[in-house]
């Protein structure tokens, strides 16, 4: 009986996320279809305004369904307030695809809406197609450092595309988000990687750099840390509520004055500093997940 109840528990939560996500989406593209035709920068800087609007509401329609489904099971530590008239840049570690929907949830209406880097090769997934066209959340490359040792020109393209996607984001008021390990957590991958991190893979900052050489008006960084009660991570674990009792603690952190205006593309000493800051707030990150471990 119990598995029975977990299992319509989670084909009702993907049925419902499903519905909300084909409602959404479809708005956004209907209202976005003069963008194609209207050229113009003014009206184009109003359908970003009001798609972020749309893109709140359908968060808070996720929200919602969790609720309902999963109950109020997400403990959230933060107490501190955030101007939804301004652009942030955020960051979390990642532990399963069900931190997405976690995050954008906790997020919903306390800061601007969260705008995910994508790897390019999800560009087929129709949601996320449409987050790209609609929400502004750019594709970006991810080539190894083997590939770029091979063809150094691939980081000089990498930086001039992620820069360009960047721009888009001035638009509306917006949360940059990257997940700074660049990949989800798992045993193998930590081991593999022989992270110096008890509870985290090794940093990668070359999105967030490239962002903040991008939009310099950037000043705080806000820090998620997601915790699950559960060690399962599958998809149908989020679904069906075994994964529901999640911790989330959020910090902020001041960008320091010598990491703006700087050209992480061309500017070695930037880079150093700027992993250097990183590294700094993950071995913070690292000591804080310790104490939130259920």
């Amino acid at each position: 009986m119990k598995v029975i109840k977990s299992n319509l528990v989670g084909l009702i939560t993907f049925l419902l996320i499903l519905v909300e996500l084909i409602i959404g989406f479809g708005t956004l593209a209907i209202i976005n279809i003069p963008r194609a035709v209207i050229p113009l920068k003014s009206f184009k800087l109003f359908l970003a305004k009001i798609s972020n609007k749309i893109g709140d509401l359908t968060v808070y329609g996720l929200k919602l369904i969790m609720l309902l489904m999963h109950g109020n099971n997400i403990q959230v530590i933060n107490n501190e307030k955030y101007d939804m008239s301004k652009w942030y840049m955020a960051m979390s570690n990642h532990q399963s695809w069900a931190d997405i929907f976690v995050l954008l949830t906790v997020a919903n209406k306390k800061i601007p809406l969260l705008k995910f880097f994508m790897k390019k090769e999800l560009w087929w997934i129709p949601f996320v197609f449409l987050a790209n066209k609609t929400l502004n959340m750019p594709f970006v490359n991810r080539h190894s450092k083997k590939a770029i040792e091979k063809n150094p020109s691939l980081r000089t393209k990498d930086y001039e595309n992620t820069l360009k996607s960047c721009k888009r984001f001035l638009r509306a008021p917006s949360t940059i988000f990257s997940y700074a390990e660049g990949t989800r957590f798992t045993s193998e991958k930590h081991k593999a990687q022989n992270s110096k991190y008890k509870n985290l893979l090794q940093p990668k900052i070359g999105g967030m750099a490239t962002a903040l050489s991008a939009m310099p008006e950037i000043d705080t960084l806000i820090n998620f840390s997601v915790v699950y009660k559960s060690k399962k991570r599958s998809a149908w674990s989020f679904l069906n509520g075994e994964m529901k009792d999640v911790k989330v603690f959020i910090k902020s952190y001041k960008i320091p004055e010598n990491l703006k205006n700087r050209n992480y593309g061309s500017d070695h000493l930037y880079r150093d500093e700027f992993k250097e800051w990183i590294e700094e707030i993950w071995d913070e990150k690292d000591r804080k997940i310790d104490e939130l471990n259920f």
